[in-house]
């Protein structure tokens, strides 16, 4: 579905920084949370619970339990962002506080990031109309990869 770095298990500069955002949200810097942040943090793109065990299950002991465990914890926290895709599988990224949306391939099921926001003119209106405070949003778009758009020719 993506790719991702293959070391993610291994000991990086980012141990500090993840440490504290652990220690802000008051959750001990456990090592499959350690793990399971770096790998998220190597990502190019969102992943499923199952790729985030795939990766981290050959070089440690994880159960598949333990990373969804983990990742509801991170994710109530707010150090982890989910989102629910069209196809009902959710995706996690951490949130690093870029703002992204997410762009799925509906041929292969590829999932990318995309840096492009249409909706945050809209916010204030929103806001205005609903008497909400926004406070996030995620979007979703569907279409057809590069790669898939080749072989369809």
């Amino acid at each position: 579905m993506s790719s991702f770095c293959p070391h993610c298990t291994s000991k990086d500069n980012h141990r500090q920084e993840n440490n504290e955002m652990l220690k802000s949200a008051n959750l001990k810097a456990t090592k499959k949370r350690m793990l399971l942040i770096n790998c998220l943090r190597h990502s190019d793109s969102p992943l499923t619970a199952e790729e985030i065990y795939n990766s981290l299950k050959e070089d440690t002991t994880i159960n598949l339990s333990t990373v969804y465990r983990a990742l509801n914890a991170l994710v109530d926290s707010d150090i982890v962002i989910k989102q629910i895709l069209s196809d009902g599988n959710s995706v996690f990224q951490l949130n690093d506080s870029t703002h992204q949306h997410i762009l799925t391939c509906k041929m292969c099921g590829r999932v990318s990031y995309v840096d492009i926001c249409p909706i945050e003119s809209f916010l204030d209106s929103i806001s205005e109309k609903t008497g909400y405070e926004i406070t996030g949003h995620n979007l979703e778009f569907i279409g057809i990869c590069p790669d898939c758009l080749k072989k369809l020719v």
